[in-house]
């Protein structure tokens, strides 16, 4: 798992194989370890942020603020994307 960041005890990464044709740009957050279990959020092409799902069960505030955090960073995470799969689709 290619690991992006962290914003605190929060681990932001990407699966290594994410399909085929390759899904569009996102993030997994879990907390410590990568886990299949992970929130995921979608990165758009403005750069904002959509969640996709929260199966880490991060508290809404906390989840809030890592979504701003994302988005501050949305061009980085996007050129990381890129370098790592060779080619970016956005969910919207």
């Amino acid at each position: 798992m290619p690991q992006i960041f962290r914003i605190g005890p929060y681990l932001i990464y990407f699966w290594s194989n994410e399909g085929v044709p390759c899904e569009p740009v996102h993030v997994h957050i879990a907390l410590g370890t990568p886990t299949n279990q992970a929130t995921k959020v979608w990165i758009t092409k403005s750069g904002k942020c959509l969640v996709a799902n929260n199966n880490s069960k991060i508290p809404n505030k906390t989840l809030r603020t890592i979504t701003q955090i994302l988005e501050a960073r949305s061009a980085e995470i996007v050129e990381k994307w890129k370098g790592y799969f060779g080619e970016i689709y956005y969910y919207c």
